[in-house]
């Protein structure tokens, strides 16, 4: 029998044995039924509109009978005055922010585990989730009254220390490193928690030998926790890189002011106000198509270099 034969015959008893797996654990397959209705009524469903990014939408003709255009958007936001300032925005504030961002809660799940469980670690996990559960409205309100440059708290220490007041949210320079830091506060509890059940998973008696063995805390972390992490901080960073050029809509339209907007206009930002606002929704969806193919793109990159640098990946 020809090796193409047999691959033959081996093909349906494969998806034989696979339906009888799927059967046998069919309850794990129930569990999954939601998600994966939630991905496909929301997130696949809603990918049939993306053809009016190549077409000439009008709301009465409907998507199927708008007259196509082709590429006529995407050369006309690439060929506007607009497109190398949003991405130059975009890019620069995502990099700030995951340069700085990321490492933050991967540094302070490793310092929490270090701590001795009760209710001082207890109180300092909860002051630090805290952060994440405010609305974005409430947080960039929250960040407004901070830094006001009469009453804020800031300014205040800024004065009490013999500086000069500053106006952070009318200042351009200032916008992304309020931006980064802000972020990070609210955050980096949140982000912790993966780090956290990673290091929990860890055989305890790893650091018994290592104890033994006379290993400081400081090599203790090194040698033991960093390598144990190592794995969860690679799929996280390549999922994170992946939105570089997605970073949030709502809190970067919040913190905009008429001063600050050369710098803190970004792409999602204009899309909302040229496609939405505007009207415009087929050259909005077109700037949202490049968007997300960028994304695509970089998360693809970075998931091939991390396969070629070690054995984590996403695939």
């Amino acid at each position: 029998m020809s090796a193409s034969s047999e691959a033959r015959n081996r093909a349906p008893k494969a998806r034989v044995s696979a339906f009888k797996e799927i059967r046998r654990h069919y309850e794990l397959y129930l569990f999954l039924l939601p998600t994966l209705l939630y991905y496909l009524i929301f997130h696949y469903g809603p990918m049939y509109g993306v053809q009016i990014a190549f077409r000439d939408y009008l709301g009465a003709l409907g998507i199927w009978g708008s007259p196509w255009v082709g590429l006529e958007h995407f050369k006309r936001f690439f060929n506007s005055t607009f497109f190398w300032p949003l991405l130059t925005n975009t890019v620069a504030l995502s990099l700030l922010n995951l340069v700085f961002g990321f490492p933050v809660p991967v540094i302070f799940a490793l310092m929490l585990n270090q701590m001795r469980p009760g209710r001082y670690r207890k109180m300092v996990q909860t002051i630090s989730y805290a952060p994440h559960f405010i609305s974005t409205v409430v947080f960039v309100g929250i960040i407004f009254i901070f830094t006001s440059p009469s009453t804020g708290i800031v300014n205040i220490l800024l004065d009490a220390l013999g500086g000069k007041r500053i106006y952070f949210m009318g200042s351009v320079p200032w916008f992304r490193p309020v931006y980064v830091i802000s972020d990070i506060w609210q955050e980096t509890g949140w982000g912790a928690i993966i780090y956290l059940a990673t290091l929990a998973g860890i055989n305890p008696e790893l650091y018994e030998a290592a104890t033994i063995d006379g290993a400081s805390k400081l090599q203790r972390i090194l040698h033991i926790d960093v390598p144990g992490i190592l794995p969860t901080v690679t799929v996280l960073l390549i999922l994170r890189t992946g939105t570089i050029m997605s970073i949030g809509f709502e809190k970067a339209f919040l913190m905009q002011t008429p001063l600050n907007l050369d710098m803190s206009e970004i792409i999602s930002t204009y899309v909302y106000k040229v496609g939405l606002v505007g009207a415009q929704f087929s050259f909005g969806a077109a700037v949202g198509v490049f968007n997300s193919v960028v994304n695509l793109i970089m998360i693809a990159v970075v998931n091939r270099v991390a396969s070629s640098l070690g054995e984590t990946s996403l695939w």
